[in-house]
């Protein structure tokens, strides 16, 4: 492993009852995020080689940790989402390239497939900045019930010369959805749309 983690957290979290009506099944999520060195903080890098392994080796550790932490198997999960935030010593690049040349395989071999495009976001910010991690149906986009994200703030973190790597995962959709659309039981699953 080439990623120098400084610390992994993990956030949880289980929504049973919304404006008193009971959510059924309780809306679950889980993101485990990891604070790493950016290799690249403060200097202008044309090759991002080691940015796309180490996001590879994010898509795998942090999926594995949101199913350990939450006992959730890997069959269950139906929403996934990725996200990082550069420091302020890095580019927005930096956060591309560990989230799209090589994160998502590793992720989807873990939970065993998914067929969308796995949700994602990117930003600069700092220690305490919130980062919003997009979530979205892991084998048809078009499942509105599961467009959702989970926002995450880490006190310590990022720092000027790190990346925060963040992965969601969800058994379920939004609580209450009822804006319509495709739903979970109605999907085909085999182009990643429908």
């Amino acid at each position: 492993m080439i990623s120098r983690i400084r610390k992994l957290v993990t956030f949880s979290e289980t929504i049973e009852r919304e404006f008193d009506q009971m959510v059924v099944p309780p809306a679950v999520r889980v993101c485990c995020c990891a604070i790493i060195e950016n290799p690249y903080a403060g200097r202008y890098v044309a090759d991002l080689e080691d940015l796309v392994t180490i996001g590879a080796e994010m898509g795998s550790l942090l999926a594995e940790r949101c199913l350990q932490v939450s006992g959730l198997s890997a069959s269950s999960i139906q929403s996934f989402g990725k996200a990082a935030m550069v420091g302020e010593n890095g580019e927005i690049e930096h956060a591309a390239a560990v989230l799209h040349p090589a994160l998502g395989a590793p992720l989807r071999n873990v939970l065993g497939g998914g067929k969308a495009l796995v949700p994602s976001s990117k930003k600069m910010g700092g220690p305490g900045d919130t980062l919003d991690v997009p979530l979205g149906h892991k084998d048809a986009a078009y499942v509105r019930s599961h467009f959702d994200g989970m926002p995450v703030r880490i006190a310590d973190g990022p720092r000027a010369n790190e990346l925060l790597i963040a992965v969601a995962l969800s058994p379920t959709g939004r609580p209450l959805p009822r804006v319509g659309g495709l739903k979970h039981e109605e999907i085909s699953g085999e182009d990643g749309l429908k």
